[in-house]
């Protein structure tokens, strides 16, 4: 099976990497690189199953302006909500690949220690259950892969939890202790199953890998983007400093807009991403904090 792993950052090289175990695999990526097995976005489309690590900001107008259905098979690896349009990842690729073709990565795992072939378990997500079932057979030993036809609630799962892991990094960098991150994650779990459920997502899904396995790993851990930018965020860095310093794209910070900007509209109750936000555009942490505890309810 040939497969081609669409962006070089470092999820994508931990993917390239890891799935080379088994297969015939390329990589490629907006810029060129000097790497092993690199090749152009037009031979890496003619690959049978491609896998997309794009960022999710820019994944609609990377498609429109490169895909071309082969009829391949794809593994959405990358995580969010587009902004501009408040479109779930799954309604962006639907737009150019029959749903039937489409499986969405979820689960608890850093690149870092995917890429030193760590024992770790992810979620093969789609509503063909032999597809995911094809795709999860191609991951090496070292990597236990299940599968799942929700959809909707591993791109929730995936989505949300790097907006609570920011909150978890405000946490820390305030130096709340431990019962105050646990009860912090604890609540998010709630709040994004909240926000799931609406959408049609299964309790189980929140329950298990997808959810609470990933939130509780990105919500804890430095290795994390969006919880360093949390760290950030409690010494008032301004986001500016915070995103120059970490080098890479955190997800989190538009999904956090994203996730807002639907839960208004649709009347759902998102007490720590409207924080979370409120903090991101200039709110004293600790104002927001006693905003946050004061609520009759989270």
């Amino acid at each position: 099976m040939k497969i081609a792993v669409f962006g070089a950052g470092k999820w994508g090289s931990a993917l390239f990497h890891a799935l080379s175990q088994k297969n015939e695999c390329v990589i490629s990526s907006k810029t060129p690189r000097q790497i092993p097995n690199f090749v152009s976005t037009d031979e890496a489309l003619e690959a049978e199953i491609l896998v997309m690590t794009i960022p999710s900001q820019v994944t609609g107008e990377w498609l429109k302006k490169n895909f071309k259905n082969y009829n391949q098979k794809i593994l959405v690896a990358s995580k969010g909500i587009e902004t501009s349009s408040l479109k779930f990842l799954n309604e962006i690729y639907e737009q150019y690949v029959d749903s039937a073709n489409l499986a969405f990565l979820s689960g608890p795992t850093f690149s870092k220690e995917v890429e030193k072939k760590l024992p770790c378990a992810l979620v093969v997500n789609s509503i063909n259950l032999s597809l995911a079932q094809e795709i999860s057979n191609l991951f090496p030993s070292y990597i236990k892969a299940y599968t799942s036809d929700d959809v909707i609630g591993a791109e929730i799962c995936g989505a949300y939890k790097n907006v609570i892991a920011i909150a978890g990094g405000i946490c820390d960098g305030l130096g709340l202790g431990n019962n105050a991150r646990a009860s912090l994650i604890s609540r998010g779990l709630v709040e994004m199953a909240r926000f799931g459920k609406y959408f049609g997502a299964r309790d189980e899904t929140f329950l298990g890998l997808s959810g609470a396995g990933d939130l509780f790993l990105t919500a804890s851990s430095v290795l994390s983007r969006n919880y360093r930018v949390g760290l950030g965020l409690a010494k008032n860095e301004s986001l500016n400093k915070i995103l120059n310093d970490l080098g890479e794209v955190a997800e989190g910070i538009d999904t956090s807009y994203a996730i807002e900007k639907i839960a208004k509209k649709e009347g759902i109750y998102t007490p720590i991403v409207n924080e979370v936000v409120a903090m991101l555009g200039g709110k004293e942490v600790q104002k927001s904090l006693i905003d946050l505890l004061s609520r009759k309810k989270i």
